[in-house]
């Protein structure tokens, strides 16, 4: 049974599918000697010394794939290079004359750089159970590792103390791994309504509503057997009430009960796809890393490590002596993080309505500290965080809210929330209703109008819509919220529009973004003293943000394609767009404001000809002429508001004006003939920039090459 299948495809692998190892050898020599012209002896000169060149490496690589199973797949690759110094002796120095490039031909030399790479993929069994065979997902891992070997100038440094006693220090090596684990899953909802027996209604045709049998099963020429009765092959046309001249019957209409059902099953199976991708890449560069590999590789400092594993191993690197304990080393410990997250799904909850939404996030995060080792302890030294954050979110409450550069009826709103977040953030802290407040602004003590934690909160309460008593206060969001497009071609069923359209369609679209640009760790915050105030008097925050971004796009807001059938092209579009940025260095608001309308007008006059004489031959040309115009109109402003300040300012920001004409003509299979005339005309918002216009016209020939 179809339930067991995921026993049945059960199969392992015994043996990798292949195994391939390759090593290059290459042996460089070259030695100059520059010939005087005049003897060095005679002169007193120094003789000039032969320039010896070597260049001897070997590397190594090896990968192996192993099919475990069908869904199940490995893949490792390792590799290496080396240099060779057989031309140093033991001594420590050059060997040059002797040392021939045959010389120690078997020595692989000392590891140079080593990399190796674990891969996994895997077809996660959802197909093998069929109450989940509608969902499809792949699992992949990838894990590397790279160890590069220090230079040779810092294997011996060697530092006097103050009292004269010389210590030799090791500055080691550098090791450095990544993971990357992805998600990709697609859901198929169509075959999952087919699978709970979910479908509508169908009209059946008249033939069927008699219940008789499928008239094509039983024909006779061009005559249908009688279904009621005889259903013989060869009786005659009517026989058994059939259809006595042979043609088809009409379909049945179905009930209201019917339809109604029918409506309600498209409302629940509205959704039809969805896709879900998640990605996580993580990586750690550790320097002074004092251990060396073995031939094949290492499983050092851990097995974990070595194949893309992100625990902590600082601690027992510098336990079992692998780090190096030089008291001024600089290089840093560094750590990255990247999540991203993004979705699609597809509604088609009427005919000819589809609906896409979609939404994203993603987390970016790195982390870089000094260290220094004493008596196998590791000790972090200025650790600091940085990274940035995006997720898609929704504005559309606030959109069509007034706002000009005289009053903004959603920034007015933001600095009333300012107080209502925080009285939360004084109640969280301190416990307790009674907390001590500033009589000069009325903001609880530690957090002020201008606070970073008091303002974040409440800019984004304000310009999402959302109650600031309810906001979330930290600065990162969990679920990013969809956006969407919208396209609907419905129109084209009515008998008007049919009559009178050869297509004619209505799009809207929605884009909104939450973005923090950079944060930080704030070097100056003591978590063991969360008391401490800045020179505002307000709580000291762990994190610095410099600006956080909201932007918004309506586009289109509405959007009318349509074709008539007199060949007449129309195209009327509206656009808005939105765009704020919030500054913690200034408590300044820049807002910009866009809105655009576009007309388009299009007409082909079909098979038009042409008379022509090129070269003293008349002939005829007969081909399309397409007529094309669009006229748009954009506003663009940009206005500064002030938080504590009662004053707005324009500071940036024109209407353009646009019209582009353009007619082209086919000469000829392969050449096409365009006139083209583009008039553009700016007004600014502000009296320092004065008016453009700018024309562009002329002829355009065009060729193709192609077929």
């Amino acid at each position: 049974g179809r339930y067991w299948r995921f026993l049945k495809d059960l199969n392992v692998n015994y043996l990798p599918t292949s195994l391939t190892v390759n090593s290059n050898f290459m042996r460089q020599f070259n030695s100059q000697k520059f010939r005087e012209v005049i003897g060095a002896q005679d002169d007193g000169n120094i003789e000039l010394p032969v320039l010896y060149q070597r260049n001897y490496t070997f590397d190594f690589q090896f990968t192996l794939n192993y099919n475990l199973t069908k869904s199940l797949r490995f893949n490792f690759n390792s590799g290496r290079n080396n240099f060779v110094n057989n031309f140093v002796n033991d001594g420590g120095l050059i060997d040059a004359p002797d040392a021939g490039v045959w010389d120690g031909f078997f020595d692989l030399g000392e590891p140079n750089r080593h990399f190796q790479s674990l891969q996994l993929n895997y077809d996660l069994p959802f197909n093998k159970f069929p109450f989940l065979e509608f969902i499809r997902a792949t699992y992949s891992y990838t894990g590397d590792y790279q160890w590069q070997d220090g230079s040779d100038l810092f294997d011996n440094i060697t530092i006097t103390t103050s009292d004269g006693v010389q210590d030799t220090y090791n500055l080691g090596n550098s090791i450095q791994n990544a993971s990357t684990h992805r998600i990709n899953s697609t859901l198929d909802f169509t075959s999952f309504y087919r699978y709970l027996g979910i479908k509508k209604k169908q009209a059946p045709s008249a033939d069927d509503s008699k219940g008789g049998a499928n008239p094509s099963v039983f024909s006779n020429g061009g005559g249908k057997a009688g279904n009621a009765g005889g259903g013989v092959a060869g009786a005659p046309p009517g026989a058994g009430g059939g259809d006595a001249d042979g043609g088809a019957k009409p379909k049945s209409r179905l009930s209201a009960g019917d339809q109604a059902l029918n409506t309600v099953i498209g409302i629940i199976t509205g959704l039809k796809r969805a896709q879900f991708n998640y990605q996580e890449n993580r990586g750690t560069f550790l320097p002074g890393y004092l251990q060396s590999i073995g031939f094949i590789g290492t499983l050092k400092p851990t097995t974990g490590f070595v194949f893309g594993g992100q625990a902590d191993v600082r601690a027992l690197a510098a336990r079992k002596g692998w780090l190096t304990i030089f008291p001024e080393f600089n290089q840093q410990y560094t750590t990255t993080k990247n999540n991203q997250l993004d979705y699609q799904m597809t509604f088609e909850f009427l005919p000819d309505l589809k609906i896409d939404l979609n939404g994203n996030r993603t987390l970016s995060e790195s982390y870089a500290e000094n260290y220094i080792v004493e008596d196998g302890l590791y000790r972090s030294l200025t650790p600091n965080s940085f990274g940035n954050f995006n997720i898609s979110t929704m504005l559309i409450r606030t959109a069509f809210q007034s706002s000009d550069e005289f009053n903004s009826q959603t920034f007015d709103q933001f600095r009333s929330n300012r107080l209502i977040v925080a009285n939360r953030l004084a109640r969280e802290f301190y416990g307790t209703d009674d907390f001590p407040t500033d009589p000069s602004t009325g903001f609880p003590v530690g957090f002020g109008r201008n606070n970073q934690e008091v303002l974040l909160p409440a800019f984004l309460s304000a310009y999402t819509g959302q109650d600031a008593n309810d906001v979330r206060k930290g600065l990162f969001r969990d679920v990013p919220l969809p956006n969407w497009d919208i396209k609907y071609t419905g129109l084209m069923r009515l008998k008007w529009f049919k009559k009178n359209f050869k297509r004619f369609s209505i799009q809207h679209g929605y884009r909104a973004g939450y973005t923090v640009n950079q944060f930080q760790s704030n070097l100056d915050f003591n978590a063991a003293n969360p008391t401490e105030v800045d020179q505002a008097g307000n709580f000291k925050n762990e994190l610095i943000l410099s600006n956080v971004n909201l932007t918004e796009q309506f586009s289109p807001l509405i959007k009318l394609d349509f074709e008539m059938k007199n060949s007449v092209k129309v195209l009327a579009e509206v656009r808005t767009d939105r765009a704020l940025s919030l500054s913690f260095a200034n408590n300044l608001l820049t807002e910009i404001q866009g809105t655009e309308y576009i007309v388009g007008l299009g007409y082909r006059i079909k098979d038009l000809r042409i008379g022509t004489n090129f070269g003293g031959k008349k002939k005829i040309l007969k081909s399309d002429l397409n007529f094309k115009l669009d006229a748009s109109i954009r506003d663009n402003k940009t206005i500064i508001r002030y938080l504590d300040i009662e004053n707005n300012q324009v500071t940036a920001g024109q209407t353009i004006y646009g019209l582009q004409f353009t007619a082209d003509y086919a000469l000829s299979k392969n050449l096409t003939a365009l006139f083209y005339y583009d008039h553009t005309f700016s007004e600014y918002a502000i009296s320092t920039a004065f008016p453009q216009t700018t024309i562009r016209t002329g002829l355009t020939l065009r060729y193709n090459f192609g077929n």
